[in-house]
């Protein structure tokens, strides 16, 4: 592999082919921190749930707004980010939702009511989670091929580790600070993100033409040059054919187009005396025009061929495809079984009896189980050879039956197991579904830029109704387990819509194949029908040829008797 072609350390990356590797292990590095600043800290904000609810007089569905509404900017504006990033490039975006993550932290820590906590974690904070996560992970996929699905899985493992640092962290230092500079020392340091952003370099793919050996260069300028030369003749037989129908008397067109074909005979031999001169050595006396015109041709050939294609900044064209409806309907309902589970499951704990010293430690057993999962599935993604949205629903289907098992578990060791396996099959699910668009089996990598943004403003009406509906459902039962129930709903629906992706895919192939064999068979046709009447003219060149020297014949004998 090319080392990048830039002079600049931070400048745009200039690789033949994907390079898998590269500078894409920075950007990989980048990410991970971005999960970390990001989902990380947004999934572990439910150590302060019982402090919000204490300090402003809340119920459980009034503070899970918080959550909500930031998630649901969060992917509402994936349209907005993915605009600006098409616009601008991904390294401004990024480094602007670092300063809008930073602000809407610490300024929620100089909060006096939940209202404005609505505004500042809610809108301002949701706002730079989107500016800054999607177009981190667009850039990533596109530093990667091969490795996508390891790399990525590997690099958003930043989010489990968050969770599993920031959760008994965050505990124990609120009892010793409070919440609000607990707040105050979390926006601080999702200011790093700033920094990350500026390793998130442009690449750009210039592909190479392989250059053959000097003789197959030879041979193929020397046929092209046979092949125009032939078409020369053909026309100039056809231009005086054309020009002698207005004669009088046809010997006159016959000797002319005769004298015609001998000028092009002459300059026939120019090409082929060139070649004979280039084997032996010899420089050529003069340039060879067909040559030149041979060569300006390819060259722009060339120049088109290398000439990067910019996307779209936003194409609802993909609201067309079958399959990305289907799949964003998954990623819909699958989002309410993505946030829930992290906000109530410690005052679930809690409620069966789990101390609370102990009770945090729950986030921290699916923190640590969601980084095998993530690990897990990017290594199988890697080595299975069928459809990889077949992997991602069978761990969606054992992920829902364990929402369920939540809500009917009532021991410690029970809670464990059950946030243990969530973790493992949310670190698959998790990990996965954003970059699955990248696959053929979905949309593939050359629209993701342009659909990520379509696909997880989707999401963002399941990202709003979400905690609140499991804090609705809570403050009827009072039982923290009925909110675990609408989430294994979701995630069952979501299930259901995944396993139709891959009929919607297939249908649409074999649409596309239909209309692609009914056009070549057209073309066919029109090639059978261009041969035959190139056929007739060649038929009627040689007629004109026999009759030339027929001509030629008879005036050659009366020149004789004459004498």
């Amino acid at each position: 592999m090319m080392a990048p072609n830039s002079k600049r350390c931070l400048g745009p990356k200039v690789y033949p082919e994907v390079p898998d590797g590269g500078w894409g292990w920075a950007v990989a590095g980048a990410f991970f921190f971005v999960e970390v600043c990001t989902y990380g800290t947004l999934k572990s904000m439910g150590v302060f749930l019982q402090d919000l609810m204490e300090e402003f007089g809340e119920s459980n569905s009034r503070v899970s707004w918080i959550i909500s509404i930031s998630v649901f900017i969060f992917t509402f504006t994936a349209p907005l980010s993915t605009l600006l990033s098409n616009r601008f490039g991904y390294r401004p975006v990024v480094m602007i939702g670092g300063f809008l993550i930073s602000l809407g932290t610490i300024s929620s820590a100089f909060t006096n009511s939940i209202n404005e906590m609505y505004i500042t974690i809610g809108i301002v904070s949701g706002l730079g989670y989107c500016l800054t996560f999607l177009p981190t992970v667009t850039i990533l996929a596109q530093y990667f091929s091969r490795r996508r699905a390891l790399v990525i899985s590997a690099s958003s493992s930043g989010e489990s580790l968050a969770i599993f640092a920031f959760a008994p962290a965050l505990t124990t230092l609120k009892v010793h600070i409070g919440w609000r500079y607990c707040l105050v020392i979390l926006g601080i340091f999702q200011a790093s993100v700033i920094g990350w952003g500026l390793l998130l370099c442009p690449i750009i793919i210039e592909p190479k033409l392989v250059k053959e050996d000097n003789e197959s260069d030879k041979d193929s300028n020397s046929l092209k040059e046979r092949q125009a030369v032939y078409e020369l003749e053909n026309e100039q037989t056809r231009t005086s054919i054309s020009s002698g129908v207005s004669e009088d008397s046809g010997v006159t067109s016959l000797s002319a187009s005769n004298l015609d074909l001998r000028t092009a005979g002459a300059e026939k031999k120019a090409p082929f005396e060139k070649e004979v001169q280039d084997k032996e050595g010899q420089e050529p006396s003069h340039p060879t025009p067909i040559k030149e015109k041979y060569e300006v041709e390819q060259a722009e050939v060339e120049a088109v061929l290398l000439k990067p294609s910019s996307p779209s900044l936003l194409d609802f064209s993909m609201l067309k495809d079958g399959a990305f409806i289907w799949y964003s309907l998954f990623g819909l309902f699958a989002t309410l079984g993505f946030f829930a589970p992290q906000l109530y499951v410690i005052e679930l704990s809690k409620g069966r009896g789990v101390e609370s010293s102990m009770a945090s430690y729950m986030l921290s057993v699916m923190a640590v189980a969601e980084i095998f999962g993530r690990l897990s599935i990017g290594v199988v993604l890697n080595k299975v050879s069928c459809r990889k949205t077949l992997v991602l629903l069978w761990c969606v289907v054992f992920m829902s039956l364990v929402l369920v098992a939540f809500a009917i578990v009532w021991e410690f060791w029970g809670l464990v197991v059950c946030c243990a396996l969530y973790g493992y099959f949310l670190g698959t699910v998790g990990s996965t579904h954003i970059p699955m668009l990248a696959e053929e089996d979905v949309v593939g990598i050359q629209k993701m830029p342009s659909s990520i943004g379509v696909y997880v403003f989707i999401q963002s009406f399941a990202g709003l109704a979400g905690p609140p509906l499991g804090g609705w459902l809570v403050d009827v039962t009072q039982n923290y387990g009925a909110a675990f129930y609408s989430c294994a709903v979701g995630m069952g629906l979501s299930a259901i819509c995944l396993a139709l992706v891959g009929p919607a895919k297939s249908g649409m192939c074999r649409s596309k194949s239909k209309n692609k064999s009914k056009s070549t068979w057209e073309e066919e046709e029109e090639e059978e029908r261009m041969s035959h009447d190139n056929n007739q003219v060649e038929f009627l060149e040689m007629d004109l040829a026999s009759e030339d020297s027929l001509v030629r014949k008879s005036l050659d004998g009366d020149n004789s008797s004459v004498i």
